[in-house]
């Protein structure tokens, strides 16, 4: 009772879009001193390069994670936080950027990631918007995501459940409904860049080596939520034990061992990788150490996908049916996709306190 893919789902008058893997899969997995990140780009920490084990040989992990392998990072630096939705704006006020959520969708892009013979939609179901995740009202099976993803019309990072949601209350939450290239552009403008799949792996352990989770080998140490998860019986009956039944703000989870704050929970993070769902496999074939990702998207499940690698899992991650909330870890999310649990952070290859800052101005208080 697993899916890792979905290629189409029935929409309001469209059959549309390949899916990212907005719905984890099901069941059990199988076979520095930081300062306030409300001031654009944002703090950062230093991470020391180094070789280590990257991915696992945990039976019970999903097949794309395994197996262990040896990985090599240079050094980086990192934010210490995801991207929020004030750093988010000040980035689109000053250069009047657009998100792939807010255009028009074209259908040559479209068609990319769908069988030959799917047909063209009309025009009129052609308007920009994005996935949002609606909660069921009764108990429902884990196979279908169509019972709780959907495409919203005007949804997009402003309007993240839709045209009647804002972010009132919520300009220190991560930003969602970011496509990949969307979140390239805040990177470049920031004169940062995405981070590949193993940094992220590598920055996720704190130092820590290998870990089942980023804080250590128990969920729940000593009762504490340490990442923003889902509690209850995923997907129509979200307990909210930690107090958020959707994103929480940056830094309301303790940190890891570099300061990181939610590298897992809370939401997605896109990383710079294709995801390749056999490129470990071929990595210990050939007993090579992994210094970059792979060269092009390959997934099994579905042949038309155009996937870039996202990490860490988010408030919807349940234990009854996704339990991605580990660094190891693994997804393909389709490119030019947007969700409601898809969000960033930037990494950098120089100090960037000796680099050009571009913005600085935050969303004034009366935005709020």
């Amino acid at each position: 009772m697993r899916k890792t893919h979905f290629p189409h789902l029935v929409l309001p008058g469209l059959l549309l879009l390949a899916l990212p893997f907005f719905g984890c899969q099901s069941g059990t997995p199988k076979t520095g001193s930081p300062k306030d990140p409300g001031s654009p780009p944002g703090e950062m920490v230093f991470v020391k390069g180094d070789t280590f084990t990257m991915g696992t040989d945990d039976p019970e992990s999903y097949v794309q994670e395994r197996p262990a392998h040896q990985a090599r990072v240079h050094d980086f630096w990192i934010d210490v936080t995801e991207v929020t939705n004030r750093q988010y704006k000040a980035f689109t006020d000053a250069t009047g950027y657009k998100t792939v959520a807010e255009r028009k969708p074209e259908w040559e892009e479209l068609k990319k990631q769908l069988p030959p013979e799917t047909p063209r939609p009309d025009d009129a179901d052609l308007v920009p918007g994005a996935m949002v995740f609606i909660a069921p009202t009764q108990a429902v099976g884990t196979e279908d995501i169509g019972a709780w993803w959907h495409w919203v019309p005007g949804a997009s990072w402003q309007h993240p459940e839709g045209p009647e949601s804002n972010l009132e209350g919520r300009w220190e939450h991560p930003v969602v409904q970011i496509a990949y290239e969307d979140a390239e552009a805040y990177a470049k403008w920031a004169g940062k860049r995405l981070p590949s799949e193993a940094e992220w792996e590598y920055a996720v352990r704190g130092g820590k080596g290998y870990q089942t989770y980023a804080w250590g080998n128990e969920l729940m140490p000593d009762g504490k939520y340490m990442a923003n998860i889902f509690q209850g019986t995923f997907p129509f009956l979200n307990q909210a034990s930690d107090g958020f039944a959707g994103s929480a703000p940056v830094k309301s989870y303790p940190p890891n061992g570099y300061g990181l704050y939610d590298m897992i929970g809370n939401v997605w993070e896109w990383t710079s990788d294709w995801f390749n769902a056999e490129h470990y496999t071929t990595l210990q074939a050939s007993k090579g150490v992994q210094e970059k990702g792979a060269d092009q998207c390959h997934n099994p499940e579905n042949p038309y996908a155009i996937e870039r690698v996202t990490k860490g899992g988010s408030f919807l991650c349940a234990q009854n049916y996704c339990r991605n909330y580990r660094p190891t870890a693994r997804r393909g999310t389709s490119y030019d996709s947007g969700a409601s649990n898809v969000g960033f952070r930037c990494v950098s290859d120089t100090d960037p306190k000796a680099s050009k800052q571009v913005a600085s101005q935050s969303p004034s208080a009366s935005q709020e």
